[in-house]
């Protein structure tokens, strides 16, 4: 991880993985009363996600707040280079300001079309070596013929699908057949900090209290989506990164900057005053350091699946080496740039 904005890397532990694996946990905002269309569970505002991200990507100073989205999406393109291959047409579903393609080679990825639903993150995309187009498409529904794409990729965007079973089929039916998807997004474990620390003096101040992290998908069940979506040789690797803020006001401040703030239907939208300054102290208190900061865990999801081609070899549910490795970033409190 490249120093960047104040954030240095710490610490890097390396753990065995869970392969194969994957269902839903809980996780960024709070997790929204369902409702039901057609018979589908819709758990997400879609359309406010999109004014959210737009916001964000519309902010004089959103490069501050691409740190997460940086790492994680160089994350997602070692794995696209630990493959042995040159694509020549690949899709990077929400892409957003070309996490993943500022990566990528042309030696690697010949053409590559970049869909997001927010247009402003497209509007704010990096340069790339590689030839690139635009399309304006909500991960939900993927505007594109089946068997397409040699190399489908994916950061940090899955995590706000209604439909993830169905998301992961249509992106194996627009892959070609010994195509492979390799994707990253939240996990059930994310920012288990903030939410105990919300629930804590929520309880103490109002006598109950009401979600605030939004439901997520756990490693667990993760394998099995993939599998249900006709995905064969999955591989599927945790990578904690913990980033260090100031307090739990920069800790929520930088989710909104990056446009990761809770969109689920029945969210809270306000917190008292008190119960805020009381979640701050409880942050501090349970999960502090000596100097002040505090942590904020993010639980990233890899995936790794291919779809089946009479070439490949036939092992159901074949699973490759997977890791977990667990990242410390620092931000110091003199060094924070101030929030939008």
């Amino acid at each position: 991880m490249r120093s960047r904005g104040g954030f240095r890397v710490l610490q890097r532990l390396r753990r065995a993985a869970v392969c194969a694996a994957g269902g839903p946990g809980t996780g960024l905002g709070g997790p929204g009363a369902c409702r039901r269309l057609s018979g589908s569970v819709i758990v997400f505002n879609r359309e406010m996600k999109k004014r959210q991200k737009d916001w964000a990507a519309s902010l004089q100073d959103g490069q501050q707040y691409d740190y997460l989205r940086d790492e994680v999406g160089s994350r997602v393109a070692d794995r696209v280079y630990d493959i042995a291959r040159t694509f020549p047409l690949a899709l990077d579903i929400g892409a957003g300001k070309s996490h993943i393609a500022q990566h990528l080679t042309e030696e690697v990825v010949e053409r590559l079309l970049l869909t997001d639903v927010s247009q402003q993150a497209l509007r704010q995309r990096r340069r790339t070596p590689m030839a690139t187009r635009c399309v304006l498409a909500d991960e939900e529904f993927l505007p594109f013929q089946e068997n397409s794409f040699d190399l489908v990729v994916s950061s940090l965007s899955l995590h706000w699908i209604n439909d993830l079973p169905g998301a992961l089929k249509q992106i194996h039916q627009v892959l070609k057949p010994d195509g492979v998807f390799i994707g990253a997004m939240v996990g059930g474990e994310t920012l288990y900090e903030l939410r105990c620390s919300l629930q804590l003096a929520e309880t103490e101040r109002e006598g109950g209290f009401s979600p605030h992290v939004s439901p997520f998908t756990a490693v667990t069940d993760l394998g099995n989506l993939l599998g249900r979506a006709g995905f064969t040789m999955l591989t599927v690797d945790v990578d904690d990164v913990q980033v260090h803020y100031p307090g739990i006001m920069e800790v929520m401040t930088d989710l909104q900057g990056m446009g990761e703030s809770n969109c689920a239907w029945n969210r809270r939208t306000l917190l008292h005053r008190d119960t805020m300054l009381a979640a701050a102290a409880v942050y501090k208190e349970m999960y502090g350091s000596e100097d002040g900061a505090v942590p904020a865990t993010f639980e990233i999801l890899y995936m790794i699946g291919w779809k089946p081609h009479e070439s490949q070899v036939s092992v159901r549910g074949q699973t490759g080496e997977a890791r977990l490795r667990h990242r410390l970033l620092w931000r110091p409190v003199a060094d924070r740039p101030a929030g939008p």
